[in-house]
């Protein structure tokens, strides 16, 4: 009987001075994670922009030279007066030819 209790004691013993890891030291911290999270939303938006940059030159392309000339200049004329309606001055509205 006093085998059986000092052996159950000196296991229970050596459970309890057992080390455990620290699980502070596992993970990484909340700070480096919202660090690494930012910078993996930065690269993904450079990596989109750098797709479309490619879809937009890969089309331009593809189109004959009327076609890419026309797109030039309606864009250039879209950024030079804004996000607004576009309307064309009235000569150039009166005497250009329809499509």
């Amino acid at each position: 009987m006093m085998f059986r209790w000092s052996f159950f004691s000196g296991l229970l013993l050596a459970f309890a001075l057992q080390t455990t890891p620290i699980s502070a030291q596992d993970g990484i911290s909340r700070k480096k994670q919202e660090r690494i999270q930012a910078k993996k939303e930065k690269q993904e938006v450079k990596d989109k922009a750098r797709k479309e940059k490619q879809d937009r030159k890969r089309h331009l392309s593809i189109q004959d030279k009327e076609t890419r000339k026309r797109i030039k200049r309606h864009t250039r004329r879209s950024h030079k007066h804004g996000t607004g309606t576009h309307r064309d001055g009235f000569p150039r509205n009166l005497f250009q030819k329809r499509r």
